[in-house]
């Protein structure tokens, strides 16, 4: 499966070519109520799936407190129960409804919903697994559906389209931190591993290099020698640089995402540049007008 597969578009939100034959008229109403939310019963459903996802969530956060889980504990099991039940019942009459289940189950809300589904089970063999529950979060998602808002959809597609086209140069740059970081946390064990117990190892040495070079600096090792306090603080400003690649790197690649999402393919016939707005007249270069693109024109 793609990864654009995943992505969720207007086709997923807005509408399903999985649309039941006008026959199986019980189909057809079940596919009206779960899939469109532009009904009086279609937006009762939504809203209280969305009612009942924020419930699950909200029991999953209690249960990890532990007094409240030793206090509560047969209450959270049945409930947990109760909530596998129904939100398996919903997938199924999902794959119910739609004429091509298995195309719906690839699509990007069919993976969030089976993935929501399969702690429930996993924790019978895996208790530890009772927690990933929480994945059911992601099926909030629905929300831009519910209250028609897919235009943030939208937003978040260009996002996801920005990273993909940045992911090979993000890639390199964090091969090259892994490489620095394993360097310098080599070069502090040589000078501290004599006076300080705090870096016994390379792999320790390591991990306070990652820790410091990110400026999370959680302060558990700390270097006592002169030099090594002088190398710690070339690592600390170094790392205030190095946050701010990737940030970089992104955002000129959002920003040429959007500018390949707003520009037209039309040349200016006088100097030949391609970079106009969708909407532009003139060529912002030489001022010539811009000829219409054959699909722009008005049909006869």
């Amino acid at each position: 499966m793609s990864l654009l597969r995943l992505i969720p578009d207007k086709h997923d939100v807005l509408q399903d070519h999985n649309i039941p034959d006008q026959k199986h008229t019980l189909r057809r109403k079940i596919y009206i109520i779960i899939f469109q939310s532009d009904t009086p019963a279609g937006k009762a459903f939504d809203i209280g799936l969305f009612i009942l996802i924020l419930a699950n969530i909200i029991l999953l956060v209690l249960e990890s407190v532990e007094p409240i889980s030793i206090g509560f504990d047969k209450v959270f099991r049945i409930l947990d129960y109760v909530f596998m039940a129904i939100f398996t019942f919903e997938y199924l009459l999902r794959l119910y409804c739609v004429r091509e289940a298995r195309r719906y189950a690839k699509s990007f809300y069919g993976v969030i919903d089976v993935l929501a589904i399969l702690p429930s089970y996993a924790e019978f063999f895996l208790p530890n697994w009772h927690m990933l529950m929480i994945i059911r979060s992601f099926r909030l998602l629905r929300v831009f559906r519910i209250f028609r808002m897919v235009r943030f959809l939208d937003e978040s597609r260009y996002m996801v389209f920005a990273l993909i086209r940045s992911f090979s140069k993000i890639m390199v740059f964090l091969f090259f931190i892994v490489l620095l970081t394993v360097f310098l946390g080599s070069v502090m064990y040589v000078l501290e591993y004599e006076h300080n117990p705090g870096f016994h190892s390379i792999p320790q040495s390591i991990y306070w290099a990652i820790v410091t070079i990110t400026t999370v600096g959680y302060g558990d090792v700390a270097p006592t020698t002169a030099l090594g306090k002088i190398i710690a603080s070339f690592i600390m400003i170094l790392g205030y640089a190095i946050i701010a690649v990737p940030t970089g790197i992104m955002s000129a690649s959002l920003v040429r995402q959007y500018k390949d999402m707003e520009n037209d393919d039309r040349v200016c016939e006088r100097c030949g540049n391609k970079d106009h707005a969708a909407d532009a007249v003139y060529c912002k270069n030489c001022g010539s007008r811009l000829t219409k693109l054959k699909s722009q024109e008005p049909k006869s």
